[in-house]
């Protein structure tokens, strides 16, 4: 809601029509915080309204030759963090910065889900195994960032997991 309210603030003093995102279909999908902040403040998603989904996103990009056509999804930081928790600058680069370390090590999809003193990795199930064999030097790495416990969570990557939360009523945002 911050940061739609200052866009919407920034486009009506500099006499902008609208304020656009880049949400599509896909993202109606599971709940988002932000959606309803977009609505209330008048945000607009054009991808949406083309009736576009990431695939149709991936395609429409390799189509045009854009070098970011395959580019892992990459949800907002703050996904990242429980229903619940405040959410801070300290945190967003915490779990910014151990992604990091992942990707660094040349995962390619992953998601740093922050638990307090817990780490809960998920990466695609098909690189459980490159991760293992990196687990000392992952664990040292993100303790550094200030994580006492590091897990792998045998699920793997999934969009928006800390939602399973609300399928079965233990939480709200």
């Amino acid at each position: 809601h911050e940061v739609y309210g200052i866009l919407a603030a920034y486009a009506t003093t500099h006499g902008y029509q609208a304020v656009v995102d880049g949400t599509n279909r896909d993202d109606l999908v599971e709940p988002r915080p932000g959606r309803r902040a977009a609505k209330q403040l008048g945000i607009q998603a054009p991808l949406v309204e083309a009736g576009f989904d990431k695939q149709d996103i991936r395609a429409a990009a390799q189509r045009y030759d854009l070098p970011t056509w395959d580019k892992p999804a990459m949800a907002c930081l703050a996904s990242r963090i429980p229903y619940g928790t405040p959410i801070t600058l300290q945190l967003l680069s915490q779990v910014e910065r151990a992604e990091q370390v992942l990707y660094s090590l040349g995962l390619r999809q992953v998601r740093v889900r922050h638990h307090g003193e817990i780490a809960r990795l998920e990466v695609d199930p098909e690189d459980f195994g490159a991760v293992l064999p990196m687990r000392d030097e992952i664990v040292t790495r993100l303790r550094a960032l200030g994580y006492t416990y590091v897990a792998l969570d045998l699920e793997g990557y999934r969009m928006g997991s800390l939602n399973e939360v609300l399928k079965v009523g233990h939480g709200h945002r």
